[in-house]
Formats: C-alpha cells, sequence, structure tokens
C-alpha cells in the first residue's frame, strides 16, 4: 500500500495568522492578563492546547456575549479567527477589556460585505453551518429579520424570499459543491438575486486536491478536529465528488487498519486548522505499517 501525501493540506494563512497573534501576546509583557481566547481561536484541540501551555485561556461556548461576563476584570480578549458579531466587539469594548483580533481576513470580508448590502436596503440569505461562530458573526452584522440562514437543499426549496433586492452570500469553510447547488435552487426561486460565493481560497484548493487525489487511491484520510467545519467537509467531496471511501480521523490513534483492507493506495490530507505534527503522525503511524511513500501529489 502506498502513501499519497496531498498538497495543500493542513494550517492556511488565517489559521497561521491568528495562532501568531495569540503567541505574540503571550510574549508581550505589556498586554494585561490574563489573556482570554472567546472560544476556541481554531477549530481543533491540539491548537487550543498549545495556547494553554502559553499561559492563554480559552473559554469556550456558543454564546460569545455570556462568555464576556466569565472574562475578569481589567483582561485582554483575543477574538477568534471565526469573528465575532459588532455586539460582542461593542460589550467587550463597555467592559474595557484590552481586545486583539484575530479575525480571519477572509471572514471580515464578509462582515464588510453584509454592511454594504443591508446599508443598500438587501435581504441576505447566509448559507452556511447552523451553531457555527462564524455565521454568529456574519449574520451579527445586520439588523434582525434582514438575514436568513439556509444550510441545506430542502431549506433552499421552501425559505421565504423577501421580495426587493436580495443577496446571497456563503461561510468561507463550506463546500464549492454544495453551496453551488443550493445556490443554484435560490436563483432558479430568484433569478435578481446577487451571488457572492465567499468560499476562501484555502479552503477550495484543499478541496480540489483532495478530490483529485481521491481519483487514483482507494482511501482518504482527513486529519482533523471534530468540530472543524472544513476537515468534515472534506471528508464529504472526496465521498460525494470523487467517489472515493474518506474517514476523518483525529490523532493517528484513531487510524482503523480494516478501512485498508484490499487498498493497494491511500492518501492524506488535513483540515486547515490542523497542526502539521497532527498530521504527519497520521503519516508516519501509517508508513510503519509497511508501506511504501511516493512524492508529494
Amino acid at each position: 500500500m502506498d502513501v499519497l501525501k496531498i498538497t495543500p493540506r493542513g494550517y492556511c494563512y488565517g489559521v497561521v495568522d491568528a495562532l501568531t497573534l495569540a503567541k505574540r501576546a503571550a510574549r508581550d509583557e505589556s498586554i494585561p492578563r490574563p489573556i482570554v481566547v472567546l472560544g476556541q481561536i481554531v477549530h481543533n484541540r491540539y491548537a487550543v492546547e498549545e495556547l494553554d501551555r502559553h499561559g492563554i485561556l480559552t473559554l469556550d461556548g456558543p454564546d460569545r456575549l455570556r462568555l464576556l461576563d466569565e472574562v475578569p476584570d481589567g483582561a485582554t480578549v483575543i477574538l477568534t479567527a471565526h469573528g465575532v458579531s459588532p455586539a460582542v466587539r461593542e460589550r467587550a469594548r463597555e467592559k474595557g477589556f484590552h481586545v486583539l483580533d484575530a479575525t480571519c481576513p477572509d471572514v471580515t470580508k464578509t462582515h464588510v460585505l453584509v454592511r454594504e448590502r443591508v446599508a443598500q436596503g438587501y435581504h441576505i440569505v447566509y448559507i452556511g453551518t447552523p451553531g457555527h461562530p462564524e455565521p454568529q458573526g456574519a449574520m451579527g452584522e445586520a439588523p434582525a429579520g434582514r438575514v436568513t440562514l439556509v444550510s441545506s437543499l430542502a431549506q433552499a426549496n421552501t425559505v421565504d424570499l423577501p421580495e426587493g433586492p436580495l443577496a446571497i452570500m456563503t461561510q468561507t469553510t463550506l463546500s464549492q459543491w454544495d453551496t453551488a447547488d443550493i445556490i443554484a435552487v435560490l436563483t432558479a426561486r430568484r433569478p435578481d438575486a446577487e451571488v457572492h460565493n465567499e468560499i476562501c481560497l484555502a479552503t477550495q484548493l484543499r478541496q480540489e486536491a483532495a478530490v483529485k487525489a481521491a481519483s487514483g487511491v482507494d482511501v482518504v484520510v482527513v486529519v482533523g478536529d471534530p468540530r472543524s467545519n472544513n476537515s468534515n467537509r472534506l471528508v464529504e467531496v472526496v465521498e460525494k465528488v470523487g467517489g472515493t471511501p474518506a474517514y476523518r480521523v483525529e490523532t493517528a490513534d484513531d487510524l482503523r487498519p480494516e478501512w485498508f483492507t484490499d487498498a493497494r493506495r491511500v492518501a492524506v490530507t488535513a483540515g486547515s486548522s490542523t497542526p502539521s505534527q497532527i498530521t504527519r503522525a497520521v503519516i508516519g503511524r501509517l508508513e510503519s505499517w509497511n508501506v511504501a511513500t511516493v512524492p508529494d501529489a
């Protein structure tokens, strides 16, 4: 069995920037303590644990406003790569926290777009994952009732589309294939809708590389945290578009030999929030099973 290492894989620039900001803050003695991240800075528990070793506390939960009530007075608050709503930023200022913003630039771009279109009188249809912090932050840029969350084809067929200007936007970490289907349904119902596919380039390139590699292997392994939306989407696109069995593992210990029965070739990729050392350990475990390694794809 050969092991194919898919590229690109692993950390994207937004994740690197967020982690660099946090570690730099930990080294800067002039920054008020404690340093608290409002939610997981990226969706990977090993990345979060690394920050903990640098003395940075993570407060995790779906309600960012409520989490602010748990932050000690005078603390430094780091906003995660997923972004937050203006209401969270305002509450943090009101409480007097020193705020550091690790929001991914691609997410910020969507926030700006939401504000602009709402100011121009548009209703927004936002394609995203319910409960994920990125949609929560982006949708919070608009007054109540001005943004509708759509997460499936079934919803796209039935959701109310108000009269007047309509703009369609997407979460940055979704599958380009799934969003294309949803957008097709929405624009068939409203041909006048303005479409902004906001899937980030890093997500798109990782998906395309995984699908391409899937055509030449028997199994694909995706290394990523269970909460990582982009990691879970990699599994989905490999299976749905590439037509190849795929498994997500958090660490090498999650690998199961029975997945590779009769497999002659396996490919390995990783979500954009997965530390490289975790992926290397997965590859190393596969290599230890008496497999040969082929050059990077």
